[in-house]
């Protein structure tokens, strides 16, 4: 499958106009153009190359630590499963990455505190084992 590198650069320059920033925290699931990208790294989804993704840490109004999220199932190290909004969903921890607050889009929604603490628990063993 050929992927749409493209539309992914146009979508990125109008992505990079926006002035409003939304407000934003940690422990919340947002819808996030993560784009189109490179081998095995998490593609986004769409016309606005977007997927949810997990706000992890916030470090000012414009730039934060992000996880996308997916419906697929793995029993695997990097993949935490989580229960959000009726929904078995996981994180994948493996895809960490910086993100600017200009990609977001909607809000979904908050994770458990429970849950956002055992994702943040298991990061720390990934980076430091």
């Amino acid at each position: 499958m050929e992927k749409d590198f493209d539309n992914w650069a146009e979508l990125k320059k109008s992505l990079q106009k926006h002035e409003k920033l939304p407000t934003f925290s940690e422990r919340e699931i947002w819808w996030s153009s993560v784009g189109m990208n490179v081998g095995h790294e998490e593609d986004g989804k769409n016309e606005f190359f977007s997927r949810p993704v997990l706000i992890i840490r916030k470090f000012n109004e414009n730039l934060f630590i992000a996880a996308p999220l997916t419906k697929q199932i793995k029993v695997n190290y990097y993949y935490h499963k989580i229960h959000f909004k009726e929904i078995e969903q996981c994180v994948l921890l493996s895809q960490i990455k910086s993100m600017s607050s200009k990609r977001l889009a909607s809000k979904i929604g908050d994770l458990s505190s429970k849950q956002f603490k055992e994702i943040r628990e298991k990061l720390v063993q990934i980076i430091n084992p």
